[in-house]
């Protein structure tokens, strides 16, 4: 069985009923021709820059651009992009019960971005070893376990089962840690330009053979639990100046806000302060909260 492709109209119910059986979906046309275009003119001159990687994982014949949030204002336009951020409040925005006291509240933990990558992969590469991109936080995975990333794999060039196209293992996403995967198990994503994969965490997954003369490029973003460490530390890989150039909800995206109770905060005169304090015009006037 391969993945299920929806047309770009769909809906976040869609998106999700079919993450839920699959651990992953492909939205056609994700993003218009336009936006492609400028993320290709902001990003593949940068990617020129990089080298390959040195490991099985990260690809002898595989570059990989990362801090895109430093290199293109278009990321902006992705991570906020409705089906993809939707998705990830509805896996991720889930309240837990706490108790302060004798009073029993119920948090919702921020979103956050974790991972920016754009991936060329080419020709004469080998496929990476199957793996949860989840296993970064050593998650675990008991049944009816909640969800720590939603992620997305936009295709900049198309993907195919020759080129590398992502290999995917549809409902292993719903596999406990014992069971290891298989490649036989797995199915390639096959997508045209501008498409895009949204899958979770848990799914297992992997960069496809390249077996074509051309490379294959795909850019990832990941949104995660803002209580979670971010795999990429975005603090130092997008420069405060560039920050602050970005709209305010990408700035919180970035990590520039606690996440409840108050996960990450900062201390100001005495006070444990929203992080997002450094980036007010006037630090003096914005309002400082304590954690409890």
């Amino acid at each position: 069985m391969g993945l299920t492709t929806l047309e770009p109209t769909t809906t976040v119910d869609d998106v999700c009923d079919v993450i839920a059986r699959d651990g992953g979906v492909i939205v056609k046309d994700f993003i218009d021709s336009e936006l492609l275009a400028a993320i290709k003119a902001d990003l593949l001159p940068e990617l020129e820059r990089v080298g390959w990687g040195q490991d099985d994982f990260a690809g002898a014949k595989t570059r990989r651009l990362a801090a895109l949030f430093k290199h293109s204002p278009r990321m902006a336009d992705l991570i906020t992009h409705p089906l993809f951020y939707g998705a990830a409040e509805r896996y991720l925005q889930i309240p837990t019960p706490v108790w302060f006291g004798d009073e029993r509240a119920e948090l919702v933990p921020n979103i956050q971005i974790g991972v920016t990558q754009l991936i060329d992969i080419h020709p004469g590469e080998g496929s990476q070893p199957l793996h949860r991109d989840d296993a970064v936080w050593q998650w675990r995975h008991p049944a009816g376990g909640r969800q720590a990333r939603v992620q997305i794999m936009l295709a900049v060039t198309d993907f195919t089962a020759d080129n590398g196209g992502t290999l995917v293992i549809p409902g292993s996403h719903l596999w406990d840690d014992e069971r290891g995967p298989r490649q036989e198990e797995t199915v390639p994503t096959e997508m045209t330009a501008g498409s895009a994969l949204i899958w979770l965490g848990a799914t297992y997954h992997a960069g496809g053979t390249n077996n074509t003369d051309i490379s294959r490029t795909g850019l990832t973003l990941t949104l995660d639990l803002a209580y979670l460490r971010q795999e990429e530390n975005q603090y130092l890989s997008v420069p405060l100046d560039v920050v602050k150039q970005l709209p305010d909800r990408v700035q919180r995206l970035l990590g520039y806000e606690a996440s409840p109770p108050f996960m990450g905060w900062i201390e100001v005169n005495g006070v444990m302060t929203d992080p997002h304090y450094v980036l007010e015009d006037d630090p003096s006037s914005a309002q400082a909260a304590a954690a409890f």
